[in-house]
């Protein structure tokens, strides 16, 4: 089965990612896969405080995937995976996708600042050339609406 890859995080443009992965998958017989990455930087306090903030960073993870994965149960009949790394966010990416024969797109959210789509979308965009798939950037700024007609 074909996955789409979306990237879980903190930003608001990861709703309409989330979203629009759920809404193609349905439309097409796909999955799709979470990916929520921990940043190396967390944790370079002192051990037993480290492990205390990766579970707690852990469980906001488990917390926030449980609310999408019931839209995408409750209204697109999709069963999503969740899958936690930690490290460089653009590089656990890339590896994901590389472990993981069965992603087939990745989908990222733009941001709608003025300073551009965000860091994730501008370090992916660099390496979209040696990508072994492609990858769809959903607007930020598009209504559910627009994004059901698209889908």
């Amino acid at each position: 089965m074909r996955k789409f890859l979306v990237v879980l995080d903190e930003s608001r443009e990861c709703l309409n990612a989330m979203r629009f992965a759920a809404m193609r998958a349905a439309k097409t017989g796909g999955g799709v896969q979470i990916l929520s990455v921990i940043p190396p930087e967390e944790f370079s306090h002192w051990i037993g405080v480290g492990e205390i903030m990766r579970e707690e960073a852990r469980e906001r993870i488990q917390a926030h995937f449980e609310v999408f994965a019931k839209w995408m149960r409750d209204k697109q009949g999709i069963e999503p995976e969740l899958v936690v790394r930690e490290g460089v966010p653009s590089q656990e990416i890339l590896d994901q996708i590389r472990e993981d024969p069965e992603v087939g797109l990745l989908v990222l959210g733009a941001g709608t600042e003025k300073k551009g789509p965000g860091p994730l979308v501008n370090q992916m965009s660099k390496a979209a050339g040696s990508l072994p798939i492609p990858f769809t950037i959903v607007p930020g700024a598009m209504s559910k609406e627009e994004l059901e007609a698209v889908c």
